[in-house]
């Protein structure tokens, strides 16, 4: 990694403490981009799921079904299925593929984003009827046997000023398997900005 992209990418501290979020409810969304601490907050029980192998501890981090559905309806055939079928399907995919490479006792170093990246997509785009703030991947570097291995969270977006995560894996993906992005040995940095 060169010195520019370190100076270009964001350490997020892990030493805040892990605050509640509070539930979804629709109609309700804010335009207002999610702090560093929610990013902070939501990757340490994102990795908490990954090394117990939770789906029931993913689903706190997981992007709520009542949004996705206020969000699509109207744009998309059958927003509820889209969701079950496979936004929440590949996250179950994927989360047992990202705890085989952590196992039950790997240490979370670091979350390293480049909230610079994050961008507004507007009401209409992509097909959303709500706007909301997307985060094109996380980057989790860990300790692991030994070594310091990292790898990347595809895709985060905003509902009501905090961050959810809506890809884990890569999306879109050639087979429809469980799929870790970006797994390298060190550090690394955070993914380009892009994507909606």
């Amino acid at each position: 990694m060169t010195f520019a992209a370190i100076l270009l990418t964001t350490l997020i501290t892990l030493s805040s403490p892990v605050q509640t979020v509070v539930a979804a409810t629709p109609n309700s969304q804010t335009s207002a981009r999610p702090p560093a601490s929610s990013l902070n907050t939501q990757m340490r029980r994102l990795w908490r799921a990954i090394v117990t192998n939770s789906p029931n501890l993913g689903a706190q981090v997981f992007f709520p079904k009542s949004a996705y559905v206020d969000m699509k309806t109207g744009m998309i055939g059958d927003p509820q299925g889209d969701f079950d079928h496979r936004l929440l399907a590949f996250f179950n995919l994927d989360l047992p593929a990202y705890h085989a490479v952590t196992g039950s006792h790997a240490v979370l170093l670091r979350v390293i984003a480049n909230l610079n990246s994050a961008r507004w997509i507007s009401p209409g785009a992509c097909e959303n009827k709500i706007g909301y703030w997307h985060l094109p991947g996380v980057r989790l570097a860990f300790r692991h046997q030994g070594h310091v291995e990292s790898f990347i969270v595809a895709s985060l977006i905003s509902w009501h000023g905090v961050w959810f995560v809506v890809h884990l894996g890569p999306n879109p993906r050639p087979i429809n398997i469980g799929t870790v992005d970006g797994l390298i040995r060190g550090y690394g940095s955070a993914p380009p900005p892009g994507g909606c």
